[in-house]
């Protein structure tokens, strides 16, 4: 036996243990919930298990649920270009040099270490329509304008309004609807929990990485502070935004669960009802495990599909 052989040979020994743990506990769940999907799969058994082909998907596709579903996700998307643009605005000015800078990073950054149920329990705390600290705030600045005109604070999520003033019921658009609710509110909390998150430090790097050559060079040619960040700073960051708008829209279609249990059981009136947990409630509270295998790979195929196009025609405005 060769000498490359027998490294190989080791090499691939050493990686047993990581292609058996992605084997069993990934690979063979996922194909195994697309054999699922084309069955009746039920877990309380009330009718014998059988394949059903495409049956699910044609009653996904056809229900009203499931597009009201999916407008939710899309909707609560809506704070993911403020979030980005929020990230990097931080990102350069925390990149100055200035005093403190280290505490301030740290500071805007706290939000992503407390990230999980405690802090959706806070924020469910603070929209509270009856003693929120929001609405008190709220409503004594509304008691400056209540002598010209009617205007109460919004209530957050017990209220089904919506800026876009979606309906509740059928898909389309209700003047009755349009407002704040209860899906504004979960964009609000979203921005202010990844604003200095994960992209912000990402930015950081990449503003790390520009050579100060090019911020001289601009300097020399008489760019000011707008012109320097518009040729230099937006160009060099391409690559960067590329991967947070890349991954910014998979984690968007795919979240809005843990938001959805902890603070509003995806009421009210289903409208903070995402697909991920429309996939755990056919899954877990009704059990029709087939189904719910469905709308996950539809999921991932709209996750696929977005993925592939923001590839295909955003790689082309990015210089690696």
């Amino acid at each position: 036996m060769r000498k490359g052989q027998s490294t190989t040979i080791i090499a691939m020994l050493f990686l047993l243990p990581n292609f058996l743990g992605f084997g069993v506990f990934m690979l063979g769940p996922v194909l195994f919930s697309l054999g699922a999907s084309f069955t009746n799969w039920n877990l309380m058994r009330t009718v014998p298990l059988r394949w059903v082909g495409l049956e699910n998907f044609a009653k996904l596709f056809s229900s009203q649920e499931f597009w009201l579903y999916f407008i939710n996700t899309v909707y609560l998307m809506l704070g993911m270009p403020v979030s980005i643009a929020g990230s990097l605005l931080l990102a350069v000015a925390l990149s100055r040099k200035i005093r403190g800078v280290v505490a301030y990073r740290t500071l805007f950054y706290l939000p992503s270490f407390t990230a999980g149920v405690a802090l959706l329990i806070l924020w469910k705390a603070l929209y509270n329509p009856s003693f929120g600290p929001i609405n008190v705030v709220l409503d004594h600045a509304l008691d400056l304008i209540r002598p010209h005109a009617d205007l109460q604070p919004p209530q957050w999520l017990a209220s089904t309004r919506n800026l876009l003033g979606l309906a509740v019921e059928y898909v389309g658009i209700e003047w009755s609807q349009f407002g704040l609710g209860a899906r504004d509110a979960i964009i609000i909390m979203g921005i202010w929990t990844t604003i200095g998150g994960a992209n912000m430090l990402l930015y950081l790097a990449g503003i790390s990485n520009i050579p100060q050559e090019l911020y001289e060079a601009a300097e020399m040619d008489g760019a000011g502070t707008w012109a320097k960040f518009r040729h230099v700073t937006w160009p060099q960051l391409a690559p960067t935004t590329f991967f947070i708008v890349i991954m910014s829209f998979i984690g968007g279609l795919q979240g809005g669960f843990e938001q959805a249990r902890v603070m509003t059981l995806g009421g009210p009136a289903r409208t903070t009802t995402t697909l991920s947990y429309y996939i755990y409630i056919k899954a877990f509270e009704e059990f029709q495990m087939g189904y719910a295998s469905a709308v996950a790979w539809v999921l991932f195929a709209i996750v696929f599909a977005i993925t592939l196009v923001n590839w295909r025609f955003g790689s082309r405005y990015v210089n690696y």
